[in-house]
């Protein structure tokens, strides 16, 4: 990804700027995800073909896991270890996300086109946040 593209992407070319705002809207999309599947997990569990249970189970995780990255995007200059540790989360999510799909899930079609969907949306957060601090770094230096 160029730096052109990335600076288009975060709407500045600012890169501690550019990797709080990746963050931030990390933080805003698994916060809605945890708040949806906290709210309507039965619904949503008959709509995905998912249980109740796992739902509720995962909204929780991820109500917890959005309040620390919010916690990572509000500081002036966001712990590169902590951005470690959001990429690597969240690369985990997207791999856990394919191999559950293949080995013990049985979900709706919607479920199936959800969990691709949503595992490539997290892994692609896991790139801009990883690539913006990188940039971070090498302007740093």
């Amino acid at each position: 990804m160029s730096t052109n593209q990335l600076a288009a992407l975060a709407r500045t070319a600012e890169p501690q700027l550019m990797l709080r705002r990746f963050l931030a809207l990390d933080a805003v999309v698994t916060g809605a995800n945890a708040l949806a599947y906290l709210a309507f997990a039965g619904p949503l569990g008959r709509f995905l073909g998912a249980g109740s249970g796992l739902l509720l189970g995962l909204g929780a995780f991820l109500a917890v896991y959005a309040v620390g990255v919010a916690l990572a995007a509000s500081r002036r200059r966001p712990p590169a270890l902590a951005v470690r540790v959001i990429v690597e989360a969240n690369l985990a999510w997207a791999a856990v996300s394919f191999a559950a799909l293949a080995l013990w899930l049985t979900p709706t079609t919607a479920g199936a086109v959800w969990t691709v969907l949503q595992a490539l949306t997290v892994a692609g957060f896991a790139l801009l946040q990883y690539v913006a601090l990188r940039q971070r770094q090498d302007n740093s230096v």
